[in-house]
């Protein structure tokens, strides 16, 4: 039983890391190319929550968790054109306080909208029940959450290092001044990573909204765990982020099978411990900031 219970809570360690991962990616995938580190990104985690509790009713869960992710990237995609950009080539300070301000204003807005209370959203009824394995019983739900995360990673990396356009992103990475003069401009590029980041965040808020509930505050809650992993990994590093999502997972899981009361307080060590060894993260490099 010890063993089935270790197992449980190393499993649940690495759904929570697939679903910092979601969000982590979009964080570093965004400041990879445009240098801007984005506060506000647990609110567009938060929004695609809040879409899912609206459009679930109308339209299923199934057409809202299709439906929620491309709207918050739509929504990333004015973020980007009317913000973001504006700050590319400007101190990273200025980025940072923007996207704190726009992740405060989306909290207060979806308060004003729906209130500070909780809103109810449950489980489908076709994702409910249990897989049992011998001894060894998970809910199916975790077990979907975790694939469709590894799926969208997996489309992600696809995107990223098996496409002209990730070719040109990592370019843009390495050396924005080289792929300017040829002639390439990184804006359309930097406004599709934008879109793609966000709406991982929004896919995010989806699939969670029914296990950690749908409240104001949950992008502030979830975004310090999200930043843990980027710096664990290693800031602009697409695999980095990935090692450090199923290494603080596994820390998890085995820390609250050892002490409960130690896990959530694990992952900060573990993130001292790294960047004590090396300071830039596990796979972090330098990165040129997009000019």
């Amino acid at each position: 039983m010890q063993f089935v219970f270790l197992l449980e809570q190393v499993l649940n360690g690495l759904l929570v890391g697939a679903y910092y991962l979601l969000i982590a990616l979009g964080l570093s995938l965004i400041f990879s190319l445009g240098g801007v580190v984005n506060l506000a990104h647990g609110g567009f985690y938060a929004i695609g929550a809040y879409l899912a509790v609206t459009l679930a009713p109308r339209i299923g869960f199934a057409g809202a968790f299709i439906a929620s992710p491309l709207l918050v990237a739509m929504i990333g995609v004015v973020v980007e054109r009317l913000f973001f950009r504006r700050f590319y080539r400007s101190d990273p300070i200025l980025s940072l306080l923007l996207t704190f301000g726009l992740a405060m204003v989306i909290e207060q807005s979806l308060r004003l909208i729906f209130g500070a209370a909780p809103q109810p959203f449950s489980i489908p009824p076709e994702l409910r029940g249990q897989v049992l394995v011998g001894d060894f019983i998970y809910p199916r739900y975790r077990l979907i959450i975790f694939a469709i995360a590894l799926a969208a990673v997996s489309a992600t990396w696809f995107v990223v290092y098996r496409t002209t356009f990730g070719r040109v992103v990592r370019a843009g990475v390495q050396n924005p001044d080289m792929v300017g003069a040829l002639g390439i401009s990184l804006q359309p590029y930097m406004t599709a990573i934008a879109a793609l980041g966000i709406g991982l965040a929004g896919l995010a808020g989806v699939l969670l909204a029914p296990i950690s509930g749908v409240h104001p505050a949950m992008g502030a809650e979830i975004l310090t765990a999200a930043f843990v992993v980027v710096v664990i990994g290693g800031l602009g590093s697409f695999w980095g982020v990935i090692l450090a999502a199923a290494l603080v997972g596994v820390v998890r899981g085995v820390t609250i099978f050892i002490n409960p009361s130690w896990g959530e307080a694990s992952m900060y060590l573990l993130m001292a411990l790294v960047l004590l060894v090396r300071p830039r993260g596990l796979l972090g490099e330098r990165i040129l900031r997009f000019e």
